[in-house]
């Protein structure tokens, strides 16, 4: 296991590399940050002294596994198996609410295109608390820890899902509760997305070989919801 100031490397061969990836860590750049503004991909080509290649999708506010390839057909390899969906993703996040259990399948905006797409997000219920937050039509609010399995993988896909049916991400300030997050933030001190992508699993590009990581959910999540049960 190899740290960087950003980043946490907890798997690397010949081909690839699974990082563990801290919140509000962009993974690549873009045109709207600062020439010395750290990156996910910088960070970790830095270190390994070697060109890295992204495959797939983590929001900078998202914390959580990414897998990054060391050349471009490994990243093409890589990137085909999630566009076949052949790629079995987890997610916890905490929301506002109880959303139970089910799949959330109703077609997401996408930023760059200006139009909604198909999209689905599976989910479970792990755990709920009750609240003392009381806010507008809400009385002793609930707050859930949720496992998430998007099978599609949109542009903030969960995060629109789960605000769509009102059972907002806490932390989420692009399509969440801004109120909820203002009142959790005033109660706690945190300010974060929660959302965590804890597993991943797929092919590995030269052996085939199916392989499997973990990544534990950060101890702010459990934190949180002790601090804010009634």
């Amino acid at each position: 296991m190899t740290n960087t100031p950003d980043v946490e490397i907890i798997y690397q061969d010949q081909e690839i590399v699974v990082c563990n990836k801290p919140v509000n860590l962009p993974v690549h750049k873009n045109d709207f940050m600062p020439n010395d503004a750290p990156y996910l991909t910088k960070s970790v080509g830095q270190l390994l002294e070697k060109s890295i290649y992204n495959v797939h999708r983590l929001d900078s506010k998202t914390s959580g596994l990414i897998v990054l390839a060391l050349s471009p057909e490994i990243a093409k390899n890589l990137t085909q198996q999630f566009e076949r969906k052949e790629v079995d993703k987890t997610y916890y996040a905490l929301v506002k609410g109880n959303p139970g259990s089910g799949t959330f399948d109703e077609k997401v905006f996408i930023k760059k295109k200006g139009r909604k797409k198909e999209a689905k997000t599976h989910f479970q219920t792990i755990n709920t608390v009750q609240t003392t937050i009381t806010y507008k039509e809400f009385q002793n609010l609930d707050l859930s820890l949720v496992e998430v399995k998007p099978e599609t993988g949109r542009w903030h896909q969960i995060r629109q899902h789960f605000a769509r049916s009102r059972f907002d991400i806490l932390g989420d300030t692009h399509h969440g509760d801004w109120t909820l997050n203002k009142i959790i933030t005033e109660k706690t001190g945190t300010k974060r997305l929660f959302l965590h992508a804890g597993a991943l699993s797929f092919k590995h590009p030269v052996t085939t070989d199916s392989v499997s990581f973990k990544s534990k959910m950060p101890e702010q999540f459990n934190v949180l919801l002790e601090q804010l049960k009634s």
